[in-house]
């Protein structure tokens, strides 16, 4: 039986205050969704996977998920259940995993279980018991509530997916807030497996924090050095740092020959072990004849993003007698913090000269030195040979 993750990313994310929906914001440099979508397409048993959005949010989606290939998005509802029924509609699958985005984090071990469970019953949770000592109450205590049989229900929920469909349409789309308690009402066996703490929902920015924190300790840190060199030809003005600079001549190359965003960009390549900035676009494809070297610093960032990575810093030295490169440093540093998706206060320009001695001395051309220091996700550890 062939086996869907339905990711349910509908939502506004009211409750964490600000303008982008939680499941569009960043964790580790990564969005919520594409965190949740990669868990998924991890586990060999998922075979297909599907993405449920609000309407007029398919720019951010497509942004969040970056390269990753989930279809044509699925366009929900007001409601959750009117989301998952669009979702239902729109796939073809035995079985369905119904999966909250803001719950990015999915051990593959919950997937086996809810799938072993599927063996013997029309649907499975994963739920974990409760903890804390529960009570009734407002401002005042209120007496105290057994916890003993509570449950704390998560998501991924597996169900056959004509199952689903029937509870839907029998207990109604909008009697409750998730699926297991749907198909409760319709008269279906649920069963229910073990959850994991680190599929808890990320509902406030102090579940963000911690969530970041998460992230953090799995990547470890890793540096890369790029250098690049120009000479000049032709009038000017030349590019810097993305930024066109008014100087008497300009810069020769197949490209913009702008030399800050070709340092950074082989710094960052090289602390993502990719390679060089001559890999990815060779001088001698013409598509790239003239081309805005910011399209460049830009793969190399997604590079990095997309395998779960955060940039920390990129540090930039120019090397030359003229044009002047400090009145320019702040529009540059800006310019790359853009490109990059970091803060401004991430990346340093400098500039330098060699006292008049070398090409850049004798003003044949301008060189650029660049640092990057990013965290990525550790390899995976090799048997010893």
């Amino acid at each position: 039986m062939t086996v869907t993750a339905l990711i349910v990313a509908a939502g506004a994310g009211s409750r964490m205050g600000g303008e982008l929906p939680k499941q569009f914001r960043l964790i580790g440099g990564k969005s919520v969704l594409r965190h949740a979508v990669d868990a998924m397409a991890a586990h060999p048993g998922v075979d297909v996977i599907r993405v449920v959005i609000g309407a007029g949010q398919e720019a951010l989606a497509s942004e969040a998920l970056g390269e990753v290939d989930v279809g044509a998005f699925i366009i929900g509802g007001a409601e959750r259940a009117e989301s998952v029924a669009k979702g239902l509609a729109a796939i073809e699958s035995e079985i369905v995993l119904v999966h909250d985005a803001a719950r990015p984090f999915c051990p593959p071990a919950v997937i086996d279980r809810l799938l072993a469970a599927l063996e013997k019953h029309h649907g499975a949770v994963p739920v974990l018991a409760v903890a804390d000592s529960l009570a009734k109450g407002d401002t005042l205590l209120g007496e105290a509530v057994d916890r003993k049989r509570l449950l704390r229900v998560q998501t991924p929920q597996a169900f056959y997916r004509e199952d689903l469909l029937y509870a839907l349409e029998e207990a109604g789309k909008r009697l409750a807030t998730d699926e297991s308690s749907v198909m409760v009402a319709a008269g279906l066996k649920v069963a229910t497996v073990e959850g994991d703490r680190m599929l808890d929902k990320l509902t406030t920015p102090a579940d963000f924090v911690e969530a970041e924190a998460r992230v953090a300790a799995l990547l470890v840190s890793r540096t890369g050095m790029g250098f690049d060199v120009h000479a000049f030809e032709g009038p000017g003005p030349l590019m810097m740092g993305g930024i066109e600079i008014a100087h008497d001549r300009g810069l020769a190359g197949h490209s913009d020959a702008d030399v800050v965003l070709h340092a950074i960009t082989d710094a960052l390549l090289g602390a993502a072990g990719q390679g060089d900035i001559g890999e990815h676009f060779p001088p001698s494809d013409p598509q790239w004849k003239g081309a805005a070297s910011d399209q460049f610093l830009a793969h190399a960032a997604r590079l990095i993003r997309d395998r779960g990575g955060i940039i920390d810093h990129v540090d930039c030295t120019v090397i030359c007698e003229a044009p002047k490169v400090g009145p320019h440093r702040t529009a540059m540093r800006a310019n790359v913090a853009r490109i990059l998706g970091v803060a401004k206060g991430a990346v340093s320009i400098k500039a330098t000269t060699t006292e008049q001695l070398g090409f850049t001395g004798r003003r044949e051309g301008i060189a650029a030195q660049a640092i990057a220091t990013v965290r990525l996700p550790a390899p995976p550890a090799t048997a010893p040979q």
